[in-house]
């Protein structure tokens, strides 16, 4: 195996100089599984086609281990790339597909019996291998495209939205399979995917991309908790992130206490302001535009409070109780979105209770001031 590394790494195209990647700097570390996430368009599968040989590079440098390969054919870079149309051979048997690529390289007959044997046990497909694809479901085809890359034993095995094409139960399947995989080769990944749950439920590291930009690059949990910019909070999280823009509305002085006045922020529409928690006095300034970010298992229906204390904010945990309207209601069993109108201001709450308002109702939404992030207005930037 081997670690894969980009340095710089453009792609332009030149029928109208549009610029696909802008500059993408990020290390693989050897036997890591990092995740390219992001919406249609953003340069993620052209990135994975640069590291493939696939897409030619443009500007900046490319390494797999200590190996410069902006000009080595795909074939000499010792890489696997299973791809989302699964690319078998029609006219083949599972056995002879697995096995077509070890032929091309004169391997002898018995270890190429050997590698398709171990990647077939691996993979749940001994009962398949003399049928032909189209005898085959979706999922046990994904798996010969997967089985056909591992038998390569290559460096870095590369996926190019491999699920797209599988129902939702097979997706889920496939995705464990993809995951144990990882756990038993110990191999090098990268894996494309417009789907922040494959993302999420997959990546050791994920890398969000927007525009031919990186985003951020980080664990799971850490970009769900403390997403860099507004863009990757409204990516990453379903329901998406509830955004309300607004402004700094000045200090109030709280009249039962004689704490010095906090500044406060204030709703676009002067629904409702909150007590700007967690932002430096340096980055308040009365004219800047400001926008409120929570998770929708942050917003309660009803008045009742957060549970648990916030020991860097005191005792309680700050909350701000606004009037909604319910526009929807979603129950899933384990738990209920519902959707309301604050204001002019759509905002989604996550619970568990099974006591849910009618549609048109007039509710109370109590939002966990600890739990809200804060995102500059105009650079969309997290505001720390």
């Amino acid at each position: 195996m081997a670690n894969v590394r980009l340095e710089g790494v453009r792609k332009i195209y030149q029928d109208g100089g549009h610029v696909a990647v802008h500059g993408v700097d990020l290390e693989v570390a050897d036997g890591e599984f990092v995740v390219l996430v992001g919406p249609s368009g953003c340069g993620k599968s052209t990135t994975l086609r640069m590291i493939a040989g696939l897409e030619s590079i443009t500007d900046g440098r490319l390494y797999i281990g200590d190996r410069l390969i902006n000009h080595v054919a795909p074939k000499d870079r010792d890489i696997a790339m299973v791809f989302q149309n699964y690319a078998l051979y029609p006219h083949m048997t599972v056995r002879e597909n697995l096995a077509f690529a070890l032929r091309l390289r004169k391997l002898p007959p018995v270890e190429i019996a050997e590698r398709v044997r171990q990647a077939a046990e691996t993979l749940g497909l001994q009962e398949v291998l003399d049928r032909k694809p189209r005898q085959l479901s979706g999922g046990q085809r994904q798996r010969v495209a997967v089985g056909r890359a591992i038998v390569r034993e290559p460096a870095v095995f590369l996926f190019d939205e491999p699920l797209s094409n599988l129902d939702a139960k097979l997706r889920v399947q496939t995705r464990r399979e993809i995951a144990k995989l990882h756990r038993d080769l110990g191999a090098t990944m990268i894996y494309v995917t417009h789907d922040q749950v494959e993302a999420m439920t997959l990546g050791e590291r994920i890398v969000v991309m927007n525009a031919g930009r990186v985003q951020q690059v980080d664990a799971p949990l850490a970009l769900y908790d403390r997403p860099a910019n507004r863009f990757v909070a409204g990516f990453i999280g379903s329901p998406a992130m509830n955004f309300i823009e607004g402004g700094i509305a000045g200090r109030e002085r709280d009249a039962s206490t004689r704490d010095e006045p906090s500044p406060r922020f204030l709703a676009g529409d002067g629904t409702f302001s909150v007590a700007l928690v967690g932002i430096p006095d340096a980055a308040i300034r009365e004219d800047r535009g400001i926008v409120l970010g929570i998770r929708p298992e942050d917003v309660i229906v009803g008045d009742e409070r957060p549970t648990g204390n916030d020991h860097s904010l005191g005792e309680a945990r700050p909350v701000v109780c606004v009037p909604a309207r319910v526009d929807l209601v979603e129950p899933l069993g384990n738990e209920t979105f519902v959707h309301t109108t604050v204001g002019s201001y759509v905002v989604t709450a996550r619970c568990t209770t099974r006591a849910l308002p009618p549609v048109g109702a007039t509710v109370s939404l109590t939002i966990d001031v600890a739990r809200v992030h804060w995102f500059d207005a105009e650079s969309g930037e997290r505001i720390d």
